[in-house]
């Protein structure tokens, strides 16, 4: 495969990015979805192409001062095959791409550089969407579920003309930049969850408390699994000296990775607060058993002294020894014991424990 000539689609130095007279805006909206199948972007010396044909891109790796973004939306090994035959992928990297299921991670190879990292597209709901790059001098692949829409990231918004102009490593830097920035409204909702969670577990701890705080640990810990691996990607990325990326692109790479450093930390904090409102939630109902104990037990001094009052002078011989047999130290012994009561209910209510 030829090798492909960046420096003509490089800007130079405080310029903007240089266009043949040519080129032209995309084709298609920066807006619109595809449901399905493969599109394909190049960067020709005439301009910009875009097609969903592969034959367009067969023809363009042929061409010497041409490269392309593959993006394939895919669901299975039949999605990729193809196309990774037709980009000369290495057995491994195309099974990594098709059994998905993979940890966020970075493989370089002499020609290669393959990233997995995990989209988090907006819903009330946090899910996850796998997405493969592949980087080569010549082409980007770029491979994902439905659920996620590469083209809405907001470098790629005003459409694919400037990204692509500077190259594929730019362009990789354009969607994981994108990926990383998403994170960012998932993590405030989450902290404003934590917030709302923390006021509500204080004044009741019920049931649907509880639920919503499990909830947030599933979600933090599918975030954790998402973002943490990352930081090792860029880490890698921005410090190990890849023919692949451009010296000039390090720095964009590297204000994703202090972006990740914010994030990893932001991450520790809500699941120490969410471990944190656990242990309020435990210690409230706690406090609620205890203070039923209490009032149970107050409940049984009373009716315990009313029992054993009415246990001893129950017998006759005794209502008999007060009232001179004629019925009145019935009513004498009751009075006596419902005062009784009543002093012993109004002691305990005044120590709180009824």
């Amino acid at each position: 495969m030829p090798t492909n000539q960046k420096a003509p689609l490089r800007p130079d130095p405080g310029h903007g990015p240089q266009r043949a007279p040519a080129e032209r805006r995309d084709a298609h909206p920066a807006t619109s979805q595809a449901s399905g199948g493969t599109r394909i972007a190049l960067r020709t010396p005439d301009g910009l192409r875009e097609s969903n044909d592969i034959d367009h891109l067969r023809a363009a790796l042929d061409a010497p001062d041409t490269w392309a973004w593959v993006d394939v939306v895919s669901s299975g090994a039949d999605g990729v095959a193809e196309i990774a035959q037709l980009l000369g992928l290495h057995p491994l990297i195309v099974e990594d791409i098709s059994e998905g299921n993979q940890r966020a991670k970075i493989e370089v190879t002499d020609n290669l550089v393959h990233v997995v990292m995990f989209a988090v597209p907006d819903g009330e709901s946090l899910n996850t969407v796998e997405v493969d790059f592949v980087l080569a001098k010549r082409f980007l692949l770029s491979v994902h579920r439905e659920g996620w829409e590469p083209r809405s990231v907001h470098h790629l918004r005003e459409g694919l003309v400037g990204p692509m102009a500077r190259g594929p490593d730019h362009l990789l830097w354009a969607l994981v930049d994108g990926i990383v920035d998403a994170y960012f409204p998932t993590m405030d909702r989450i902290g404003d969850e934590i917030d709302a969670l923390e006021d509500d577990v204080i004044t009741e701890a019920s049931r649907s408390a509880l639920a919503r705080l499990f909830g947030l640990k599933r979600d933090l810990l599918a975030l954790r699994r998402a973002i943490s691996p990352v930081r090792e990607i860029f880490n890698q990325l921005t410090n190990r000296d890849l023919a692949l990326i451009d010296d000039e692109e390090i720095i964009y790479f590297r204000d994703v990775y202090d972006h990740l450093i914010r994030l990893t930390d932001e991450l520790d904090t809500h699941r120490e607060l969410v471990s944190s409102t656990l242990e309020v939630y435990l210690t409230t109902v706690n406090n609620n058993l205890s203070l039923i104990m209490k009032r149970l037990t107050g409940v049984t001094v009373i009716l315990a002294g009313v029992g054993a009052v009415a246990g001893i002078f129950g017998m006759s011989e005794a209502a008999a020894a007060i009232g001179g047999g004629e019925g009145g130290g019935f009513w004498i012994v009751t009075a006596l014991t419902f005062v009784a009561a009543a002093l012993a209910a109004i002691f305990l209510r005044r120590i709180g424990w009824i």
